[in-house]
């Protein structure tokens, strides 16, 4: 059957990851309606807006998983059993970086900024990808030192085990550096620091 009506006047996917850039730069609760429809393009009206995407949290669930299945990628590398347990870990530290301060979207990170955006406590639900995501990345780098202490190069003890809080704390503090302007190069250099507390547990 041939279908009627005005066709849309915008690239659904190309909104969607518009619609992420600003989730991403401001946050669910702070990013308005309004926000969304001029970013999407002129002319577009609430009922054309709910027939696309249904609701702004919906929107933002295409816009999370838009995110998780691109942009969140850079930390794969922990979970690569091809990469030596140090290199996959200093692997996704770098690759994160450079993401984060890639000019082409928002600084930081979307999953870690997250954690800081004001969102309501009946919004809050909507985040819940985003700490899944989270807490991957955390299991992915303990899951690095644990494999340097089976594979006999870090010592077995609770201090080394440690370490995976301490690499989890500073790859979230990434976004707060690169919001701050501090340049990519110093946090290249705070990552081979972060580095040398690996190789001081060395066995």
């Amino acid at each position: 059957m041939m279908r009627t009506g005005r066709p849309r006047q915008f690239d659904r996917d190309d909104a969607v990851v518009k619609a992420m850039h600003l989730f991403w730069e401001h946050g669910y609760d702070s990013t308005s309606l309004a926000q969304l429809k001029a970013s999407i393009g002129k002319g577009i009206t609430a009922p054309s807006f709910y027939a696309a995407f249904g609701s702004k949290e919906a929107l933002f669930a295409e816009a999370v998983s838009c995110y998780l299945q691109t942009h969140a990628q850079v930390t794969e590398a922990l979970w690569d059993p091809d990469l030596p347990a140090r290199q996959a870990l200093e692997t996704a530290l770098r690759n994160s970086a450079r993401m984060q301060y890639d000019p082409s979207h928002p600084r930081g990170c979307m999953v870690a900024l997250s954690v800081m955006s004001s969102c309501s406590e009946e919004n809050r639900h909507v985040l819940k990808p985003l700490e899944a995501s989270r807490k991957r990345t955390r299991a992915g780098i303990r899951h690095c030192v644990e494999k340097g202490i089976h594979s006999g190069e870090l010592k077995d003890n609770e201090e080394t085990l440690s370490l995976a809080v301490s690499f989890s704390s500073f790859m979230l503090g990434i976004s707060t550096l690169a919001r701050d302007n501090v340049p990519l190069v110093e946090v290249e250099r705070g990552i081979a620091q972060m580095m040398r507390l690996w190789d001081a547990a060395r066995a």
